[in-house]
């Protein structure tokens, strides 16, 4: 069951009552819009979020407090990428589960898992350039790996454990097909109401405002700094600070902050005794648009370590360059090896190595 799943046919052939009214549903547009989007998602955050793991697990043997946040972060993402190929599956066969009971759940928890493990990391990513900036000589006493790392605990085991409720609703039958991601009946959308708001407020607002005060402690330094040094150019520091910023506001701009405006809406929208038709079409197409642009998010996050990191970016490219002389080594030795061949076969031209009769 997601929070937001929305296209909950009550007659027969998939259409719902609006009061006295029988309405349509946009159960097409729903599995388009779905299946297109997850098809592109899955591919591109199962190769990024690989690569970014491979990198920082193989290739980078200092790891900072930095680091620890950024590998969380490309594990949750890879999590959710896992579980896409099923969504795919799902939306392609127009609402049709044929996987186990358990596997529902499981799709559906890691969707909410990665959202909100993903809202908390760059969130923990943000206060550290907070420190880096303002307490610079304070930052290897303040944030070590160890606290990182124990903050990164805390952060699973708290969206682990808000998310848990989905793991307790799975499949269910509905006009002769077995469905997943949406709810029961019309009494589940008051208890995900209140759900809705725990997970608002202390899953997104407490982190957003956060991420705002930070910046704007960052923006005011940042700004004092150049003033002080009449610089033209900014400092690495200074250019990565403004990355990330950049990045992590557009990541909450685009990717959470519809999807929690349209998902509260929506929700009062659903346990309220008047609605129209138009107005519940509007809110299931709004409902598929706002999950989509928060399941890009797994897979935009690569841009974040490769932009953001000059570590991750010096290891990236090391990889392609070796990768690339190895290429380059395997065909000049093929080459090699195929002309041997050719002379000790008398392919090669007998005629210069024999003097001609006069």
């Amino acid at each position: 069951m997601d929070w937001s799943a929305g296209n909950q046919s009550t007659e027969r052939g998939g259409n719902f009552s609006a009061g006295n009214q029988t309405c349509g549903n946009s159960d097409g547009f729903k599995y388009s819009v779905y299946l297109s989007t997850y098809a592109v998602i899955c591919p591109v955050g199962l190769i990024t979020n690989s690569l970014a793991l491979y990198v920082f697990l193989r290739l980078t043997p200092n790891k900072s407090p930095n680091t620890v946040f950024t590998i969380n972060l490309a594990a949750s993402d890879l999590f959710f990428a896992l579980t896409l190929p099923y969504r795919i599956v799902y939306y392609a066969r127009e609402g049709r589960w044929d996987f186990p009971d358990w596997l529902c759940r499981v799709c559906t928890f890691a969707f909410h898992v990665n959202l909100y493990a993903s809202i908390l990391f760059l969130t923990a990513l943000s206060v550290f350039r907070y420190v880096a900036v303002l307490h610079p000589m304070k930052t290897r006493t303040l944030i070590t790996v160890r606290r990182a790392l124990s903050a990164s605990l805390g952060i699973w085991a708290f969206v682990s454990l808000s998310s848990a409720p989905f793991l307790l609703s799975g499949t269910h039958s509905r006009e002769g097909k077995t469905r997943c991601f949406e709810p029961r009946n019309a009494g589940s959308w008051k208890r995900i109401l209140i759900m809705n708001y725990v997970a608002l407020v202390l899953g997104f607002l407490v982190p957003f405002l956060t991420i705002l005060a930070c910046y704007w402690r960052i923006i005011r330094r940042l700004t004092q700094v150049g003033k002080n040094l009449g610089r033209d150019r900014p400092a690495p520091q200074r250019r990565r600070s403004v990355r990330l910023i950049a990045f992590v506001l557009t990541a909450f701009l685009l990717c959470f902050l519809p999807y929690h405006v349209q998902r509260t809406v929506h929700l009062h929208f659903m346990t309220s005794p008047s609605q129209d038709c138009a107005g519940r079409l509007l809110m299931q197409k709004l409902v598929v648009v706002t999950i989509c642009l928060a399941a890009t998010n797994s897979c935009l996050n690569p841009l974040l370590y490769y932009f953001v990191g000059g570590a991750f970016r010096s290891a990236v490219a090391r990889v392609t360059y070796r990768r690339g002389r190895l290429q380059g080594r395997g065909t000049s030795q093929q080459s090699e090896s195929s002309f041997s061949l050719s002379i000790r076969r008398g392919s090669y031209p007998q005629r210069s190595l024999k003097k001609e009769p006069p």
